[in-house]
């Protein structure tokens, strides 16, 4: 039996509350599947499981109680201890539920629930359904789907008096309860209705009444994520020496061949400047190494991959930088996709574990915010940080003469214990390079 303890979800995380399992014991999961999920003070955080395995036993039930970063969550077995198909559950035996025989012809009393596979139950999960309650119409009983979807399409609306419960994470019924808010009330900001701490503070419905909670208690998703980013930063200002360059980049070519390849595309499938300024970055950093990867125990780990983390800011305030895997592979059209799918997860509160805790060096555009130059600073562990600003017609020096060409500013904040400026200028230049060729991105 191997112990499945509560990750840390990116640097600044100390701590976390399990906000729903997706699972159930007796279920069998695989490697990458999400098993729960946890609310930090960067919202919700879809925690995934890196093995295949059996879960054994869930050792903590979702509550507001905060968990350190370490604290043993669930039990797993391995998967050939698996009896059954997968996301069967086996009934206890004698030792595992005590003598419950009330005499030799009266079988022990035992309240099973419907036979569910995970992926059914993270479905039931996203659409509200009481995952006990749902009539199974598969062979021998098993839950489909179909079923979950039929069963949220039956549950009566809130607020009409049935008794649903509205699904909420135990911080928002807390949040709720200090400020006098029925949750029933409240409009949730996700695909699924799970209403989040997020959606408490920005409902207009705070009452009267006595607080009687501590003022730390009381600080809502934006003041808890503003403290969380000020923990990073000032750790990587106490920790980091930072050095930092700038450049113009002349992008005339890279933005008329941009548009002969969205010339004939629908506006959903059209390809942002953004993306080619992402698989820039990220092939540049496969060629620079020193760059790509973490200060951690007093030394530099290179990453052989590049996860490129992508800062989004949310609408509630604050911002989050998960990661974009394996970004140097990706083609243009895919890494515009996994742009646009990131950042609507995030905005969404539905990003997984591993997109905020595998970060190899972060990329921070503010081009949207007007700003013509940026200088970030660097998310610890990693050791550089890339920034860009808006595409904007400047004069240039071309071929001998000036012309007025769309010119983007990039810099490249580092870490001086792992390089200096001689490799960042050499790595601005590579990425420079790499915007001279667009049809080789």
């Amino acid at each position: 039996m191997k112990d499945f303890t509560l990750p840390s979800l990116g640097a600044d995380m100390d701590e976390g509350m399990l906000a729903a399992w997706l699972v159930a014991p007796g279920d069998t999961i695989t490697r990458g599947q999400v098993i729960a999920e946890v609310e930090t003070d960067k919202g919700i955080i879809e925690v995934e499981c890196w093995e295949d395995a059996v879960v054994a036993e869930l050792v903590v039930e979702p509550s507001e109680e905060r968990l350190a970063v370490g604290t043993v969550i669930a039990r797993l077995d391995a998967v050939a201890g698996a009896a059954g198909a997968m996301g069967e559950r086996q009934p206890p035996t004698q030792d595992s539920v005590g003598d419950t025989t009330a005499s030799d012809d009266a079988p022990p009393v035992m309240h099973a629930a419907p036979a569910m596979s995970p992926p059914v139950r993270h479905l039931a999960h996203q659409l509200g359904v009481d995952d006990t309650a749902v009539s199974g119409s598969g062979p021998d009983g098993v839950v489909t789907r179909d079923d979950v979807r039929d069963a949220a399409a039956r549950r009566p609306p809130t607020g009409t008096g049935s008794g649903h419960r509205v699904r909420a994470t135990p911080m928002a019924r807390r949040m709720a309860s200090e400020r006098h808010v029925d949750v029933a009330t409240l409009e949730s900001q996700r695909s699924d209705g799970l209403v989040t701490s997020a959606d408490v503070a920005a409902a207009d419905g705070e009452g009267g009444g006595e607080r009687v909670a501590p003022v730390p208690a009381k600080l809502d998703a934006g003041e808890a994520m503003r403290r969380a980013i000020a923990r990073s930063m000032e750790r990587s200002k106490r920790e980091i020496p930072h050095y930092y360059l700038a450049t113009p980049i002349d992008l005339a070519r890279a933005m008329t061949w941009l548009d002969a390849v969205n010339d004939d595309r629908p506006i959903t499938r059209r390809i942002l400047p953004a993306a080619l300024l992402l698989k820039a970055s990220a092939l540049a950093l496969a060629e620079f190494p020193e760059l790509n990867g973490h200060w951690v125990d007093g030394g530099f780990a290179a990453s052989q991959r590049v996860h490129l983390g992508v800062a989004v800011s949310l609408r509630g305030g604050g911002l989050v930088a998960p990661a974009i895997h394996d970004a140097s592979d990706l083609s243009l059209e895919d890494m515009m996709t996994a742009l646009t799918d990131l950042v609507a997860r995030a905005r969404a509160g539905r990003l997984r574990g591993s997109e905020m805790s595998e970060q190899t060096c972060t990329v921070t555009n503010l081009g949207d915010r007007g700003v013509e130059s940026t200088f970030p600073v660097i998310i610890p562990p990693q050791v550089a940080i890339i920034g860009f600003g808006r595409v904007a017609d400047a004069p240039i020096v071309a071929d001998g003469s000036v012309a007025v060409h769309p010119v983007v500013h990039a810099s490249l904040a580092g870490d001086h214990r792992v390089t200096d400026g001689h490799t960042g200028g050499l790595f601005l230049l590579a990425i420079e390079r790499r915007l001279q060729e667009p049809d080789a991105l």
